[in-house]
């Protein structure tokens, strides 16, 4: 059953343990490499052929997609909470370039590569993807595959994914906070609420991965991670 209602998380009425922060304020050794630091980690060698996708500079990270990939950049870090939160500043060069807050459990074989759910800003809005139950479940995938998804099985798939309007400026900085509660998820752009909804897969029992995919280019700064337990 899915509700709209808003998490104490969201609204501020609980504090946390702080698991990780960055603010990128450093500098790399070599322009030739990805050299990230900090425990972070991207898809670069698999899927572009080793070229360098991620650049530190000015204080932030710059992503940008190599003309060589065949998937879109994905910038990973350990989370290893149940409930708590991710906020960071982004910045998107136009509305076709987006940026995905993927929350994954590798782990977890019954979704393809630990999908467990995502949140996508695009365009002037914000859509929250429970992939657990949804899209990246293996029995979807494999139906899909041998075209065999049924009426319900389609509605099972549309009814875990919410879109929410949001008011995002192309070429402007922005904070985004996302936060996990048992079975609630919400989002806040610039500090106001964008949405929120309950589905059966945000309970999953751990999320091991905070994966940022990036199809084209944005930038990144002030990552904090937080654990609510």
């Amino acid at each position: 059953m899915i509700s709209l209602a808003l998490s104490p998380i969201l609204l501020g009425e609980e504090t946390g343990k702080i698991l990780f922060e960055d603010d990128f304020e450093r500098s790399e050794s070599q322009e030739a490499k990805e050299e990230i630091g900090e425990g972070w980690r991207t898809n670069s060698e698999n899927r572009a052929k080793g070229n360098k996708q991620v650049d530190l500079k000015d204080g932030a990270m710059y992503i940008n997609i190599s003309p060589d990939a065949d998937h879109a950049v994905a910038v990973i870090h350990d989370i290893g909470f149940e409930d708590g939160s991710v906020e960071l500043r982004f910045m998107l060069e136009n509305e076709k370039e987006s940026i995905a807050l993927d929350f994954a459990d590798p782990s977890f074989k019954e979704v393809h590569a630990g999908h467990i759910f995502r949140i996508t800003i695009q365009g002037g809005q914000v859509s929250i993807d429970d992939l657990k139950t949804g899209g990246a479940n293996q029995k979807f995938a494999q139906k899909k595959k041998e075209k065999t998804l049924t009426p319900e099985d389609k509605k099972v798939i549309a009814g875990s994914k919410k879109t929410f309007p949001a008011d995002l400026e192309s070429g402007k900085w922005h904070s985004v906070l996302v936060t996990v509660k048992a079975d609630q998820v919400d989002v806040s752009i610039d500090a106001k609420p964008i949405g929120g909804f309950s589905s059966p897969g945000f309970a999953h029992p751990k999320k091991r991965l905070l994966r940022l995919s990036v199809p084209g280019s944005a930038v990144v700064d002030d990552v904090k991670i937080t654990d609510w337990k």
